[in-house]
């Protein structure tokens, strides 16, 4: 199922919160209001590819945050699951400090609005979804249990998403906000073309 240009289904579960505090009624729309949102799903707590992505997420909070993009992470497992495997050293397979909430979604309903869950095991695919200050989803990726995400290319499509907004250019293939992007019409994708094709 695609969401793409839809509107993000909301959601109230509990969560825990940076400072490892419970949150029991945790309102996704209100908390991201007007706010561009990464919301991402990870299949299971303790298991592996898992604490991966979500350090890997908290390693890059601070590109989020200076973009004032929001980070919400769910999993299936309870928030006292999420509260131990923050409270486990990385050294011993948990997570440490995580910057941004993890989302209890116990009861699966989460993963079923968006449309992310496994076909057999009942736990999330590694879905990510980028959504927009008006909360329309721009993008959403979903990888198999056994394939981490890239991080950097989240970011990359959030600069996409606020250059687009800024300049009404279009962004090419590999773009990045080191490069130009293409005025969309005829003549705009000719005139970028002529310039950039061994570029791309």
């Amino acid at each position: 199922m695609h969401l793409i240009t839809k509107l993000a289904p909301n959601f109230i579960a509990p969560a825990i919160n940076k400072q490892g505090k419970i949150v029991e009624n945790f309102n996704f729309k209100e908390y991201i209001s007007k706010k561009i949102t990464i919301l991402f799903f990870w299949p299971m707590d303790f298991t592996f590819v898992c604490p991966s992505e979500i350090i890997a997420f908290n390693k890059s909070y601070n590109e989020f945050k200076k973009r004032n993009v929001k980070i919400v992470g769910v999993s299936i497992d309870s928030i006292f699951t999420h509260q131990a495997w923050r409270n486990t050293s990385i050294q011993k397979g948990g997570i440490g400090k995580i910057k941004y909430f993890m989302v209890s979604d116990i009861k699966r309903e989460i993963q079923k609005s968006y449309g992310i869950e496994h076909p057999e095991l009942g736990i999330a695919l590694r879905a990510s979804f980028i959504i927009d200050e008006n909360r329309i989803i721009r993008h959403q990726s979903i990888n198999d249990l056994p394939y981490g995400r890239n991080i950097n290319e989240i970011i990359r499509i959030i600069d996409a998403i606020k250059f687009h907004k800024k300049y009404k250019y279009v962004c090419p293939a590999n773009w990045d906000d080191k490069k130009e992007g293409i005025i969309p019409t005829k003549k705009g994708i000719s005139n970028y073309l002529s310039k950039n094709l061994k570029k791309i």
